[in-house]
């Protein structure tokens, strides 16, 4: 009876979101109607508790500093430099800007942690040049699409610390997890384009010295990048701390470089605002499903029911593998993460899978949802910032060998958990 209650409320949740009900009021509304059923009015008075922690906790405090960060590097120009500074020198390799796609949104993603971001702003800078020297559209819809998945990969990453809020794990060794394979995963999607291109050479040469040049615009997001995850690395500041590090760094680049106004300010504030009052009232409303679960006992019963199948961890990694690349066609990543951890999370580690580890395998999940249609969501970013007219099945032809890539970097962490743990274990 427990275990139809778990699916009856997992179906009911994932109804409501399908139907467009709000996810913060999706698990609201299955989370304080469980609680209500079991315990009844004193339920209702415990969740002010767990209204009130949440809202205090501190690291959740790092969620506005990174989005305020993405917003600064966005709205000051500094994408449209480092595009520029990234073509020269990847713009004769056989696939030419395609490469500086993927390099571009590796590198913006490095400070802006979203994916979204990531893929709206190097699609807006990329898109004219691309469609300029006769790129074909899918090629070139597809890198960048699946280039802006890597913003929720590569440290720092919104989704990484929501899993880390949520499951109770650190926030700096997840950030560090994620460096390895997002840099893997941005090769891998170089090398498919090396060989889908092979034979092909960009005719623009241009002389060493302006080359040179040009890199200079990459040094802001690699100083950035390197004051976030060095301070994270080295033990010297927190998430929260280190977040805050790097918007103090932005602002400085943005005032040398002339383009600190108060209107820049005020649409990164009111942008931020926008943004980080979205995740943190879904997160509160997760922390309220968790409650209620967690109270009843249905998770240790459902714990207990899949562990007595008797399967292997590879196995419930396959199944759960499978799970998500279904739920990925259907929602989007925040809802997929609010609403499958507190479930999910306690039966891996019952298998015994390392929490970290597992968190980097879930945001690659996540990251396959963002360019599987329907719901797609980097499929609709950038279909929007393209002015052909053309219709959304050139983003989507154009992203499915790069969703191949995934499912088969899925299963490398799988046989090679190394390449997620690594880095961490250096910095224990």
């Amino acid at each position: 009876m427990t275990i139809a209650m778990v699916f009856f409320g997992f179906a009911m949740m994932l109804g409501l979101i399908l139907l467009g009900v709000p996810i913060a009021v999706s698990l609201v509304a299955v989370g304080m109607l469980s609680g209500l059923l079991a315990f009844g009015w004193p339920f209702v008075q415990s969740t002010g508790a767990v209204v009130w922690s949440v809202q205090n906790e501190h690291i959740l405090t790092a969620i506005p500093m990174f989005v305020l960060l993405g917003e600064l590097m966005l709205r000051s120009g500094i994408a449209d430099r480092m595009y520029q500074a990234l073509s020269v020198w990847l713009g004769r390799l056989p696939g030419g800007l395609l490469h500086t796609n993927i390099g571009c949104c590796a590198l913006f993603s490095a400070t802006s942690g979203s994916s979204v971001a990531t893929a709206a702003t190097i699609g807006t800078v990329a898109l004219p040049p691309l469609e300029a020297r006769g790129y074909p559209m899918r090629q070139a819809l597809g890198s960048l699409a699946a280039g802006g998945t890597l913003g929720i990969l590569i440290p720092p990453s919104v989704n990484l610390l929501v899993y880390g809020s949520i499951t109770n794990n650190s926030i700096g060794q997840l950030f560090v997890a994620g460096l390895l394979p997002g840099l893997l995963l941005s090769g891998l999607f170089m090398v498919f384009i090396l060989w889908s291109n092979r034979g092909q050479r960009e005719e623009v040469s241009l002389p060493l010295k302006q080359k040179l040049t040009a890199s200079r615009h990459l040094l802001p997001p690699l100083v950035i990048f390197g004051i976030v995850m060095g301070s994270i690395y080295s033990g010297v500041a927190t998430a929260t701390e280190s977040a805050a590090l790097g918007v103090v760094a932005a602002l400085l680049i943005i005032w040398r470089s002339g383009r600190f106004s108060r209107e820049l300010l005020e649409a990164c504030f009111l942008q931020t605002a926008r943004i980080t009052g979205m995740i943190l009232l879904i997160i509160t409303a997760a922390f309220l499903l968790n409650l209620s679960v967690s109270i009843t006992g249905i998770i240790d019963d459902l714990t207990a029911w899949v562990t007595g199948f008797g399967l292997s961890p590879l196995t419930l990694l396959l199944i759960l593998m499978v799970f998500y690349l279904v739920l990925g066609m259907f929602m989007d990543v925040l809802s997929m993460q609010v609403v499958t951890i507190p479930v999910t999370y306690p039966i891996v580690m019952a298998m015994g899978i390392d929490p970290i580890w597992y968190g980097v395998f879930i945001v690659v999940m996540c990251e396959l949802g963002m360019i599987t249609p329907p719901v797609g969501m980097n499929l609709f970013v950038v279909q929007s910032v393209r002015k052909d007219g053309g219709g959304i099945e050139d983003v989507m032809w154009g992203a499915l060998p790069y969703a191949l890539i995934m499912l088969l970097f899925a299963l490398l962490l799988m046989a090679v958990p190394q390449i997620a743990l690594w880095l961490p274990a250096l910095m224990g």
